[in-house]
């Protein structure tokens, strides 16, 4: 027989495992909502609703309406970083790696991976003029996938693969021209990637 001890820390085992399970299940409807109306649009109630747990069970696991938008803003972060920044990291820093990440993103944004495109364009509008965690959240989210380009942009330069050119001001319009596409991509205009491709590969001029 095993002893009391061991019996609790099963439990508590099986306990900690099903809410994790729940808590993955219910941010990854949750991203897909914030995706298509907003992150003010993800509630505990939708969430039970849709996922068939209990409203009680979810706001056990993130307290607030807050704390659930930021779990959200940080798991849609880590999808992207998987489906975009850590596969165009096989690509040579430089030029290879900034068309990888591209490549990435196009697939990221057409297939696509949240229902209702790119989670970044959905919601940096809706707190652009807010304050507070959940804006800086997305706000940090944003800059660090800007940096990404930036990054390599500064990399291309350095090594000589592309003429030098104002960094930050190439990082706004790829950035522009993607937000635009990603538009476009949702009202079924599929011409909007061979546009990206043909703006962003203007800024790789050769150096003379």
């Amino acid at each position: 027989m095993g002893s009391a001890t061991a019996d609790v820390a099963d439990v508590t085992d099986k306990r900690l495992l099903r809410g994790a399970r729940t808590r993955k299940t219910v941010l990854k409807r949750a991203v897909d909502i914030a995706s298509l109306d907003g992150l003010e649009g993800v509630s505990f109630g939708r969430l039970a609703t849709d996922t068939g747990h209990s409203k009680a069970g979810i706001q056990t696991l993130f307290k607030t309406k807050e704390a659930l938008q930021l779990a959200v803003i940080d798991f849609a972060r880590e999808m992207f970083i998987d489906n975009v920044v850590r596969p165009a990291r096989s690509a040579p820093r430089g030029v290879a790696r900034l068309r990888a990440l591209l490549d990435e993103w196009v697939v990221y944004a057409s297939t696509p991976l949240f229902a209702g495109g790119c989670f970044r364009a959905a919601n940096l509008a809706e707190f652009d003029g807010k304050t507070g965690p959940v804006h800086d959240a997305l706000f940090r989210d944003q800059q660090e996938w800007l940096e990404v380009i930036a990054g390599e942009l500064r990399h291309a330069i350095v090594n000589g693969e592309i003429a030098d050119l104002d960094v930050e001001l190439a990082v706004f319009q790829i950035d522009a021209v993607l937000c635009a596409a990603n538009t476009a991509l949702r009202l079924g205009d599929d011409s909007a990637v061979s546009k990206v491709r043909r703006i962003v590969e203007g800024l790789l001029t050769a150096p003379q």
